[in-house]
């Protein structure tokens, strides 16, 4: 394996990738990829980084949904992405709910950051986050990334300039 470290773009899910609803998104119907998302994606990929999606998914442990449930919709995000020449390098997903567990998974902590970041040997200082709620930041502040919020359902298209430098 290379030595040489990755520059990563993490991407909150629901408000960053896909449409926030207000409730849970696990059903395929109700999964639509925002405005912007590939195209900005697409122009980040031609300068060198690459894309891991961080995402709460406490529904499981409500028992609104199965992890399958999730898989599921994370195999359609997938091809969706590949379809425009977009490859997802990975996704990390905290199944748990404050309500029921003590976990360091769930942001705002950042056990699926520090993963993604050890597993894949991410470049921290050219990585970005790119979040739409406090709970994103302060994960990503936890692990020295740099962090980007957005309103939810916004364009990825705008962020293209700031992160870029141009």
């Amino acid at each position: 394996m290379s030595s040489e470290k990755r520059k990563v773009l993490f991407l909150d899910r629901d408000g960053v990738v896909n449409r926030e609803r207000g409730e849970f998104t696990w059903k395929l119907e109700d999964f639509q990829i925002n405005d912007g998302v590939f195209e900005a994606l697409n122009i980040f990929r031609e300068h060198n980084f690459e894309f891991i999606i961080i995402s709460n998914q406490s529904g499981i442990a409500r028992g609104l949904y199965e992890k399958s449930d999730v898989e599921f919709l994370h195999h359609h995000l997938k091809r969706a992405a590949v379809a425009k020449g977009i490859s997802i390098l990975d996704i990390y997903y905290c199944p748990h709910h404050p309500d029921s567990s003590r976990c360091i998974c769930r942001k705002p902590d950042s056990l699926l950051l520090e993963k993604a970041i050890a597993r894949y040997h991410v470049d921290s200082e050219q990585s970005r986050f790119i979040g739409d709620a406090e709970r994103d930041i302060s994960a990503a502040n936890k692990v020295g990334l740099q962090a980007i919020r957005i309103q939810p359902n916004s364009s990825l298209m705008d962020l293209v300039p700031l992160i870029l430098g141009a």
